[in-house]
């Protein structure tokens, strides 16, 4: 039976950008694993859906209005778990991200390593990544892991994967962002979380929509907010989304 992995990249005008990132998904890098690409069109008044079409794109769902990067992840989440992804990849859409290495932020989730995976920057490469925002990273990365008791290298990454428990228990209680409050979430629920190295670039289209003054009011907000909630440990299975043996021999690559 085949492993399904759904790779959504949540997308707010990026036109010049998303085609180049749906066509670089690796489709079939493994003889069991089926990938679809599913694009959350949060609110785009340019042609993000027509040029995510034309890339290959297998679904689009569009959201009336622009919501928010946290509340575009929590619909890609919902819609690949309704779906029946066993796992679902995240990746952004502005393709500083590299999406041919895909299979290696997979792979301990396949060989039931991992529940969830973060692709880290700080592990592999930051070509390109600017003095104030490497900085931004490692404050808000350093107040995650003195928060989890667990040391972490990238808490802002934008290329995950969720095993499909992972997809269920999620829960992201802002709509601004997500990369720290899920890490938060999931890990005092008790998943398990592994960083791989990936190589990353500086965007060269388009631009970012975060702000530094907005993302100070309304992340570190958000953090205390998710500490303060009781998180109930989930019943996890640890082994349910991981390949057989025989077909762990091949590797993911």
């Amino acid at each position: 039976m085949k492993q399904h992995v759904v790779v959504f990249l949540p997308a707010y005008n990026e036109e010049q950008a998303i085609g180049d990132v749906i066509r670089n998904i690796p489709r079939e890098f493994h003889p069991r694993v089926f990938v679809e690409v599913l694009v959350i069109d949060d609110g785009s008044t340019d042609r993000t859906v027509e040029v995510s079409k034309e890339a290959g794109a297998d679904y689009v769902v569009s959201l009336e209005r622009n919501g928010g990067l946290g509340a575009a992840v929590r619909r890609g989440l919902e819609e690949c778990y309704k779906m029946g992804a066993d796992i679902a990849v995240m990746l952004d859409a502005d393709n500083e991200y590299p999406a041919d290495e895909i299979p290696n932020v997979l792979e301990p989730l396949f060989y039931g390593e991992a529940d969830y995976t973060m692709g880290s920057r700080f592990l592999g490469t930051i070509q390109g990544m600017k003095l104030h925002r490497r900085l931004g990273n490692y404050c808000f990365t350093l107040l995650q892991s003195i928060l989890l008791r667990k040391w972490i290298y990238d808490g802002q990454s934008g290329m995950r994967a969720f095993s499909r428990q992972a997809m269920e228990h999620a829960e992201i209680i802002h709509d601004y962002n997500y990369a720290q409050v899920l890490t938060l979430n999931l890990v005092r629920k008790g998943f398990r979380v592994k960083e791989i190295p990936i190589t990353y670039k500086v965007r060269t289209t388009g631009k970012s929509f975060i702000k530094f003054r907005k993302y100070m009011t309304s992340v570190l907000p958000a953090i205390m907010k998710e500490m303060g909630r009781p998180v109930k440990k989930a019943a996890i299975n640890k082994h349910a989304h991981a390949m057989s043996s025989d077909i762990q021999k091949k590797k993911c690559s």
